[in-house]
């Protein structure tokens, strides 16, 4: 049985006061430049978890390497990716 834990233990009325925060803090002019930052980072991420996982598979793929020991750690990367996904979730609809 799994139980479903709230963002940061953060409940709905909560966000809306850190929104408000966040608002008054950087002006209304500023969330769309930050939303951007936050984005572009997060692609910057995706881009070289790819990389990484594209490099492992072509010296595999040169060298001979057992695929199995690659495919976990591609399993790896791919929950990381996923579990990284699933915290900035709230954050991407938030914006």
């Amino acid at each position: 049985m799994f139980i479903q834990m709230p963002f940061l233990f953060i409940s709905g009325p909560e966000i809306v006061v850190i929104i408000l925060i966040v608002v008054m803090l950087f002006g209304a002019d500023k969330i769309p430049e930050i939303a951007r930052g936050l984005g572009k980072t997060m692609r910057q991420v995706k881009d070289a978890t790819n990389d990484i996982k594209r490099e492992i598979k072509d010296s595999a793929d040169n060298h001979g390497i057992d695929t199995d020991f690659t495919k976990d750690i591609t399993d790896g990367i791919n929950k990381v990716k996923d579990d990284i996904d699933e915290i900035t979730g709230p954050i991407k609809r938030g914006f």
